[in-house]
């Protein structure tokens, strides 16, 4: 089989000369006759290009924390999710996805290039993770370790921008409806939205009440049942989750308590249902598919990193209908 070498001895030019012609090389400038000639003397040898060796194609594993039932009922964390995975179609990355729950959950994640955990994770899982994969990102948790990447939300930001909304709309009694997230059977992660919560209540001089139960619309409306059961009812409830906040809505207008005339309600997240509740939801967004994208690439591109990172996002306010409005 001939070889560039061949081609460059029969044309009278150097290899150099020959490959850079054979490869189109733009910036390369000689004589038309030149590269004539290294043509006709590839053809005449019958040289072939040997094709290039494709590079291993690079495998994302991705770990969800919620099974995919839970997912459905709370698409935040399927937002995330699908923001990694649209990065990764774009860059023709494979990507192994496991959920909660998954028996053989290790094995399947054996030799991925790098690895993105989105949830809320023990520091025993956290181990685990990392016997598999150093290149490793947490997503929508933050950890006291300084070595581990983390990409987080501005709850402290977000409560504050909220609080100060209903402030400014004389609201000064509050419930709060959130969810428990458990690291493991016993440990509970403690929500940042509820520590921001209370801390700025407490500053502000606001009643307020905190419930939880769920990041559900079922437990939402049960939150809400027991406030009108128990004539408990604020001024404004700010739901940890839109799921939330839809449950507080129905069980609000299943009694005939309107919204926002005699209270408001404030979601979190921003889904896609927020927009087509009756009224439309106030609620926060969550940047959950951007952050989703951002740990893929950063995972991705893990060789440019010299040293682990703590991220934030910012979150904002959007305003709809479904709080009162000033006089």
């Amino acid at each position: 089989m001939a070889t560039i070498k061949d081609i460059a001895d029969k044309a009278n030019v150097s290899s150099a000369t020959v490959s850079r012609i054979l490869n189109n090389d733009p910036t390369l400038k000689v004589p038309e006759t030149t590269r004539q000639s290294v043509l006709s003397a590839a053809s005449l040898l019958q040289y072939h290009k040997k094709p290039k060796q494709k590079k291993n194609k690079f495998t994302l594993g991705i770990v969800q924390w919620y099974t995919l039932q839970q997912e459905i009922d709370d698409p935040y964390y399927l937002s995330i999710r699908q923001g990694v995975e649209e990065y990764c179609a774009k860059h023709e990355i494979h990507v192994i996805r496991t959920f909660k729950g998954d028996v053989l959950q290790s094995a399947t994640l054996t030799n991925v290039h790098g690895l993105i955990c989105i949830g809320k994770f023990s520091q025993r899982e956290i181990s685990q993770f990392k016997q598999l994969s150093k290149n490793i990102i947490f997503l929508d948790m933050t950890t006291p370790r300084i070595e581990d990447t983390t990409i987080a939300l501005d709850f402290k930001q977000a409560i504050y921008d909220v609080l100060l909304y209903l402030q400014q709309l004389q609201i000064h009694n509050i419930t709060f409806l959130g969810g428990r997230e458990y690291l493991d059977t016993e440990t509970l992660y403690d929500d940042p939205r509820k520590i921001h919560f209370i801390e700025y209540c407490k500053k502000h001089n606001l009643q307020y009440e905190v419930m939880e139960g769920t990041f559900t619309k079922e437990s939402g409306y049960q939150m809400t049942l027991e406030l009108i059961f128990n004539k408990r009812l604020p001024q404004a409830i700010f739901a940890a989750s839109d799921p939330i906040a839809i449950g507080a809505l129905r069980a609000l207008q299943e009694h005939n308590i309107r919204v926002p005339e005699d209270i408001s309600i404030i979601g979190f997240d921003d889904i896609k249902d927020a927009s087509f509740t009756t009224p439309p939801l106030t609620t926060v967004f969550a940047p959950a598919f951007e952050m989703g994208e951002y740990g893929a690439m950063m995972v991705h591109r893990s060789s440019h990193l010299r040293t682990s990172l703590k991220i934030t996002l910012p979150c904002t306010l959007i305003e709809r209908d479904s709080c009162s409005k000033p006089n």
